[in-house]
């Protein structure tokens, strides 16, 4: 399917199913498809972001992932008080992407064409870049600052591994890159080998514990979760925030995505998702099939060891000071990307400084 067609398939789901609700503001696209020509193929395991704006401080809970009209959506919610703040936007690197260019889907109140007229000719400034790396390196060291030793193993390894996978972001945003989720190695590799960099990548793959895994390995646990995440689907009965990627729907991207990864060659950048799948389904497990929970425990113990090198609570620990140790390097390369990057302007007079709220 093309882009352009997955796209106004999610304009006819917002008509449909999110302009009718009580609260309704509109609705923007976000995420990987934002930027990307019509014309341009959607490969299958991707999905189309769309986020609805409601009046309510506290949304809806977030539908996620659903098909329609074949294609697969990724939906959630935003108040519109997060919104507001135009300033607020372009400081913050998962909002201010989807305002760099004109995605709005639909606005009824006109809000969200005034905040993309103020966020736009502003994205590209050297002083909100610098805001946005800012935001990330931030998200990595207060996830890190409160991971909680005693949680079980599973929440333990998605508590050390999601903000350890943020220091990609620091340097894709630095690029004026989409800060993604599954793809964000291959997209930081590119990053650092386009700035002259590459020598950094290695050592993002190690604070991971994957850069010398072997593709064999990595196979042989893609195996283990292509076990784990059908054994979950069944039976996951608990809402968490993640529900709607532990779906047969969404096993094009969480189970076929990582496999895709392997079969071009990106073996070592596989890992991220497939230790974060694995820790999410034992997430479920564990509350709607404790059996279950403890007789796959063992393939993902073993995963996370042979992927990752962590064994336990102490090697979490460990790894986790590695990464705040590394985040001035890290910070240094971003100043780098910056400092070289084309697109990157310098603000004058008020330029910088939106403030009108809208």
């Amino acid at each position: 399917m093309r882009v352009g067609a997955a796209r106004a398939a999610a304009v006819r789901w917002v008509a449909a199913y999110a302009r009718p609700a009580a609260g309704y503001r509109g609705a923007y696209f976000s995420g990987s498809t934002v930027g990307r020509p019509d014309g341009a193929e959607l490969a299958p395991s991707s999905d189309v972001d769309v986020v609805v704006v409601t009046e309510q401080d506290e949304p809806p809970a977030k539908p996620g992932k659903l098909r329609y009209e074949g294609v697969l959506l990724e939906i959630s919610y935003v108040p519109w008080a997060e919104l507001r703040d135009p300033a607020a936007v372009l400081s913050s690197y998962h909002l201010a992407g989807s305002f760099r260019l004109d995605t709005v889907i639909d606005d009824p109140t006109g809000r969200l064409r005034a905040l993309y007229a103020e966020v736009s000719p502003a994205f590209a400034g050297r002083s909100w870049v610098r805001r946005r790396c800012l935001d990330a390196r931030h998200r990595v060291e207060s996830r890190l600052a409160a991971f909680d030793p005693a949680a079980p193993f599973h929440e333990q390894v998605t508590a050390w591994m999601f903000p350890t996978g943020v220091t990609t972001h620091v340097l894709l945003v630095a690029a004026l890159r989409n800060p993604t989720v599954r793809l964000r190695y291959p997209a930081a590799r590119d990053v650092l080998t386009a700035y002259g960099r590459p020598e950094l990548y290695p050592e993002l793959l190690g604070l991971l514990g994957c850069a010398d895994v072997t593709e064999e390995l990595v196979r042989h646990h893609l195996g283990e979760l292509v076990r784990t995440f059908d054994a979950t689907v069944p039976v996951a009965r608990t809402p968490f925030f993640f529900s709607s990627d532990l779906t047969a729907r969404a096993r094009p991207i969480a189970v076929d995505g990582s496999l895709e990864l392997l079969d071009r060659g990106d073996h070592r950048e596989a890992v991220f998702w497939i230790v974060a799948t694995l820790a999410r389904c034992h997430t479920v497990l564990a509350v709607d099939a404790p059996a279950l929970h403890a007789a796959r425990l063992p393939a993902f113990e073993a995963a996370v060891a042979g992927l990752t090198g962590i064994t336990g609570t102490a090697d979490i620990l460990a790894r986790r000071a590695e990464v705040i140790r590394f985040l001035p390097r890290l910070w240094a390369a971003a100043e780098d990307v910056m400092a070289a990057n084309p697109e990157i302007t310098e603000e004058t007079g008020n330029t910088a400084s939106p403030r009108r709220s809208v």
